[in-house]
Order: structure tokens, then sequence, then C-alpha cells
């Protein structure tokens, strides 16, 4: 039977988490596949995944949010087979930003403005659908660090907006 890898919490800052990864078995580990979850705004999971070579791994995920819950999950790619899932939780230090104030504006039928309010020198999320199921499961979206984008959609719908 292969065991769950342990993952173990070495640190954490606003912004960051630092954590190793090992196995507690002798079978040959060739690395490891983890993701990080988290909840944006009650509204969209988010994830990021990382592939890990090794046998032994110290891992930093940084340009992570203040005061959030991470949830980690990790397995192994071993000589036998993939391991079962091990998970640990952790919430990083300091203080929440306050979520932006945003404004969207029709431009024309197919372009609407966004423009919101907010801390500088970070980097922001626009999601946007038509449905409250849509913004939740699988929502249109891009990244920046302005405080303004104009995003492209279909004429003769109704959108929700999310920065």
């Amino acid at each position: 039977v292969i065991p769950p890898p342990v993952i173990h919490i070495e640190s954490y800052t606003e912004d960051s988490i630092s954590f190793s990864l090992k196995m507690t078995t002798n079978i040959k580990v060739s690395g490891y596949v983890v993701n990080i979850y988290w909840t944006f705004d009650s509204h969209r999971q988010e994830k990021r995944t990382l592939v890990i070579e090794g046998e032994k791994s110290i891992q930093k995920v940084a340009n992570l949010t203040a005061h959030t819950p991470y949830e980690i999950s990790a397995w192994a790619k071993t000589e036998l087979g993939d391991s079962p899932l091990s998970f640990v939780h952790v919430v990083t230090s300091g203080t929440r930003p306050v979520s932006p104030s945003l404004k969207a504006k029709a431009i024309n039928q197919t372009a609407v403005e966004c423009s919101w309010t907010g801390p500088r020198n970070v980097i922001y999320g626009i999601f946007y659908a038509t449905s409250f199921l849509e913004l939740y499961r699988s929502p249109h979206n891009s990244t920046t660090s302005a405080h303004n984008a104009t995003v492209l959609v279909q004429r003769d719908e109704q959108y929700l907006f999310l920065v």
C-alpha cells in the first residue's frame, strides 16, 4: 500500500506559504502533484497546481492574499503508482484587503468598461458571466494590476461582474 505524502507547513506570511513534502515509505518517489485551493468572495473557488519533481521537496507559494484560508492537497507519483491524497489547511496572516468597489459601464453593445477602487501593486481578477451559476462554475475572467479594464461581451446579453 502506498501511503499519502506528509505535508508540513514550514511557515506562512500574509502573501506566501512554505511547506515541505515527504513520504514515510521506502517506495521510490518521482515527484508530487500539489493543488492549492481558496475561495474568492464565496462565489468562485480558485486553484493553483504545482507539479514537483523529486523525492523530498520544500516549496514556497507566493502572491497569495492576506488572512485567507487555503487548502493544500498533494499526492506522490511513485514507481508503484500514485499515492492517496493528503490535505492541510492554513490561513495566511495579516489583514484581508477590503473588497474593491466596482463600477461597470457599457461602452457599446459588445464592450463594458470596468473600474474599481483598491490597493495598488496587487493583481485583480475580473470575473463575468450571464448567470450566478455560470459566475460560480465557469466565468469568463482576466487579470490586471490596473484599476480598470475593458471587457468584450456578447451583444443582447446581461452580465454579472465581480472584481
